[in-house]
């Protein structure tokens, strides 16, 4: 029988250790938690995100604030007020939502973020600090540790004697995802578009990872009998069927059959991305017990 990973529950658990752990902070060190998210434009997703982001933060404890900027704020604008949240001490996470309008250097900006309130975990130096095993004093990108705490669910601490395929290889998921694999043992492979014969190489896999952006691209014949998978894809494809101009969401695996023959999976929607804002909570409360010199908690 497979399991199906929950990670609308593995989420909820994560949101109750977090709130724990605000509330500790607050009653024994007089520190909420603070979070500032940034967003610049009018872009209909990302609103969606960042309020979710918001609301989240807020049932957790944290003071949460939000900097909405109009679409042609200038690089300079945008450098100052990142500038002015690193020097707040009452801040210890800070979020820029991406994607930023075409005409602002994101990645100039992700860089003058304050590494310790990197809660994205996009800063060189965190991920400098997961490339050396560093995962005492770095922060973690969200999705690929929410990931991470799936795999964990099924599999424990220690992936000893199992190998990893993670399809993708980007800076955001891909590569952050195999050094945490890596970190807990498995041998791991980095797969992507110009691997050759890649079911092959996705057959070898005790654990698949898959983030290639590519609707239901993982077949049933690409598994391993008993492998797990953990699906990080969310593509919206037409959905006749439910009527003119439908649509749904889907992952990068084709549920439904590869079902069949994995021993545990994520469904999409419902899987991993619950997770990614559940992690990014972790981060911030984390951020803030290294910030006030106490012990963080585990995730």
């Amino acid at each position: 029988m497979t399991t199906v990973i929950d990670g609308k529950i593995a989420a909820a658990s994560v949101i109750e250790a977090v709130k724990a752990a605000a509330a500790g902070l607050e009653a024994e060190a007089g520190v909420k938690t603070g979070l500032a998210v940034v967003i610049v434009g009018d872009d209909p997703a990302s609103h969606t995100y960042v309020g979710a982001k918001g609301r989240m933060a807020k049932e957790c404890g944290f003071n949460s604030i939000q900097h909405t900027l109009p679409a042609e704020t200038t690089q300079g604008e945008l450098a100052s007020l990142v500038q002015s949240l690193n020097d707040d001490l009452s801040i210890h996470g800070i979020l820029v939502q991406l994607p930023l309008p075409k005409h602002l250097d994101s990645d100039a900006i992700i860089q003058s973020i304050k590494p310790e309130k990197d809660v994205d975990g996009l800063h060189v130096v965190n991920a400098g600090k997961l490339a050396t095993g560093d995962l005492a004093t770095g922060l973690i990108s969200c999705t690929p540790a929410g990931a991470m705490l799936l795999v964990r669910s099924i599999h424990g601490e220690d992936l000893s004697g199992l190998n990893a395929v993670v399809i993708g290889r980007s800076n955001l998921f891909g590569k952050p995802m195999a050094q945490l694999l890596l970190n807990a043992n498995a041998t791991v492979t980095i797969a992507h578009s110009r691997t050759r014969d890649l079911a092959s190489v996705a057959r070898g896999a005790d654990i698949l990872v898959a983030a290639v952006g590519r609707p239901e691209m993982v077949k049933a014949a690409w598994i391993k009998p008993g492998a797990t998978v953990i699906d990080v894809g969310i593509n919206r494809i037409d959905a006749p069927e439910r009527g003119e101009g439908k649509s749904r969401l889907v992952g990068d695996v084709a549920f439904a059959e590869v079902s069949e023959v994995a021993r545990a999976i994520t469904p999409v929607p419902g899987g991993v991305g619950p997770m990614t804002i559940a992690m990014l909570m972790a981060n911030t409360v984390i951020a803030a017990h290294r910030a006030a010199g106490r012990k963080p908690p585990k995730f």
